[in-house]
């Protein structure tokens, strides 16, 4: 099973013009999955925390060099979401790509919302947005914002 890995690796070293980038997101995707783990019901106070400012949003204004870096650090962060060997659903993309995006200085909005499936039952979902661009999370999807945070 080691042979199979090796390869990947191969052309990640190779091929992947970002490694710092992509190693980043994937650090941040460990840490932010045990962070949601530990924090999110035992102190929702210091999980709101990190988030951002509470209740404020971003400018829907988008600087064209800056959209460059945002798509690079989306496509970054939902590739490596996608190959984690923990679940690295929509929020930890989210925070993933939020504390990537703020070392560069560039302000985005944390979305958090609930919805309906199509059986009735409740989800959660979580996006974030740089200007008029979503980042991760696909947008509000049919639901309704309960917490915005600007970070």
């Amino acid at each position: 099973m080691q042979k199979k890995h090796i390869p990947n690796i191969v052309d990640f070293i190779r091929y992947n013009g970002e490694k710092g980038m992509t190693i980043k997101a994937y650090i941040y995707a460990a840490y932010f999955r045990w962070f949601i783990i530990r924090y999110q019901k035992k102190n929702p106070k210091k999980f709101r925390s990190v988030l951002g400012y509470e209740n404020e949003e971003s400018s829907m204004d988008v600087n064209p060099e800056e959209l460059k870096t945002v798509r690079l650090v989306s496509r970054h962060v939902n590739r490596v979401a996608g190959n984690t060997p923990w679940e690295s659903k929509c929020l930890v993309r989210a925070m993933t790509a939020q504390k990537l995006l703020h070392e560069k200085n560039i302000e985005t909005t944390l979305y958090l919302g609930v919805g309906y499936e199509e059986d009735g039952s409740m989800r959660a979902h979580s996006w974030l947005r740089y200007g008029n661009y979503c980042v991760t999370g696909g947008g509000d999807t049919g639901c309704a914002v309960v917490a915005k945070f600007r970070k």
